[in-house]
């Protein structure tokens, strides 16, 4: 088990006080998992060493039905949170990071499904301004009243932590990759106790005080963390979960485990997502992965007509005149997404022959888009024209050792070695 710091207050360890918040907000919050409860705690405690961090991700808590509790997480955030605001106050983007520029706050907003809509004025500014604001050093220019009644550009900072709380809210999908999730449920069988302010407010701040001396406690072994994660938590994923497991590293116990699960659940679950459709992939992604699915064995260049037929046949709800996009895949579309998405281009290799494109050219975008390359017999002096893949229309997704090889001579690096044979 890792262990962190040890750092305590009074004699009571950081892990130990991220196990009173939990439980604290286990007494009044029904969540789908166990977890969930683990992330709110951590979450709360980040945003008081958040000028520690380098990256804050937004925090969804979120609900299939209304009355599930979703005001009442962040009636509890509000005041354990470090130095929150309702976004209820804030009137303007303008307005956020001028209050940012005076100090560290935690921005909390109600109802973002239809708070954030974008229809609504200002609304695409200040989603701009949260997206922005989920990593160190994000600034947005604001006019400022300077001396003799002129005006003066200064950049002011966006970075803050955010939470929101909605039914399943529509939020873009630069929101969305920096957002960690937290589902519940309505409460039943009575599990959770009414959050009575009139009684629990002082308890509740006594909480917030505690992480207050504590965050201060450990801020600077908590500045000079580098904390590990899991392998495959790269990229996005890293930045949501490395500020959460920095805390958890200063608070030591338990703490930085469950972290490393949470961020493999959150990749599983992205996983899954893809699987389902849930998230859509960009046209030009889909493009090349198809490419890969239909492109046969042994063909090194396929003329532009087939290659569109190929993806018309294989996948007509993307590709075919019955698409979202209303008109089936030309020519000059497919060139156009692969020239922008890939500096693909389509060749004429024979004089007076048709236009296409060469296998060569799809494999360092299949490599670096983790897509399977098919296999390719580089060697068959038939395979330059198309005629070659009348031996076989049948893609293959293995990883061939003269793909390998022309894989290695694109990317200018040595073989890729056969795993399988390893």
């Amino acid at each position: 088990m890792t262990t962190g710091s040890g750092a305590s207050t009074n004699g009571v360890t950081g892990a130990k006080l991220l196990d009173d918040v939990r439980r604290w907000l286990a007494t009044y919050i029904c969540t789908m998992a166990d977890a969930d409860l683990h992330l709110l705690a951590l979450w709360a405690a980040h945003t008081h060493l958040l000028d520690e961090c380098y990256t804050t991700p937004r925090l969804q808590v979120d609900s299939p039905v209304p009355e599930a509790g979703k005001t009442t997480v962040l009636e509890h955030l509000q005041r354990i949170c470090r130095r929150s605001v309702q976004m209820a106050a804030l009137s303007s983007p303008a307005l956020l990071t001028r209050m940012l520029d005076q100090e560290q706050r935690t921005i909390l907003i109600d109802e973002v499904d239809r708070s954030l809509d974008p229809k609504k004025d200002g609304i695409a500014d200040l989603i701009a301004v949260l997206n922005s604001g989920y990593k160190r050093g994000a600034t947005r220019p604001v006019l400022i009243q300077a001396a003799g009644s002129k005006w003066e550009v200064k950049e002011m900072p966006t970075f803050a932590a955010v939470g929101m709380a909605g039914n399943n809210p529509n939020l873009p999908d630069d929101t969305r990759t920096r957002t960690i999730r937290v589902l519940l449920l309505p409460d039943l069988d009575g599990i959770v106790q009414e959050s009575d302010w009139e009684v629990i407010e002082s308890q509740a701040l006594r909480l917030h005080d505690r992480l207050v001396r504590w965050a201060d406690l450990v801020r600077e072994a908590a500045r000079s963390e580098r904390p590990e994660l899991p392998d495959g938590i790269t990229g996005r994923l890293r930045e949501k979960w490395a500020p959460l497991k920095r805390v958890a590293v200063a608070a030591g116990g338990s703490w930085p485990d469950r972290v490393d699960a949470m961020a493999l659940h959150d990749k599983k679950q992205r996983e899954m997502d893809r699987e389902d459709g849930l998230i859509q992939e960009k046209p030009h992604v889909v493009l090349l992965h198809h490419i890969r699915q239909v492109w046969p064995k042994g063909v090194t260049f396929m003329a532009t007509e087939k290659l569109i037929a190929k993806l018309i046949d294989a996948h007509p709800e993307f590709w075919s005149a019955e698409s979202s996009y209303g008109k089936a895949l030309t020519g000059k579309r497919l060139g156009s997404m692969l020239a922008r998405g890939y500096k693909i281009h389509s060749g004429q290799p024979v004089r007076g022959g048709p236009r296409g494109y060469h296998f060569s050219a799809f494999v360092k975008p299949w490599h670096h888009m983790r897509t399977p390359l098919p296999q390719s017999d580089a060697s068959d002096a038939n395979a330059e024209s198309d005629a070659a893949d009348s031996s076989s229309d049948s893609p293959d997704a293995s990883l061939a050792s003269d793909s390998r090889a022309l894989l290695a001579d694109v990317l200018g690096a040595q073989p890729v070695p056969d795993r399988a044979a390893s």
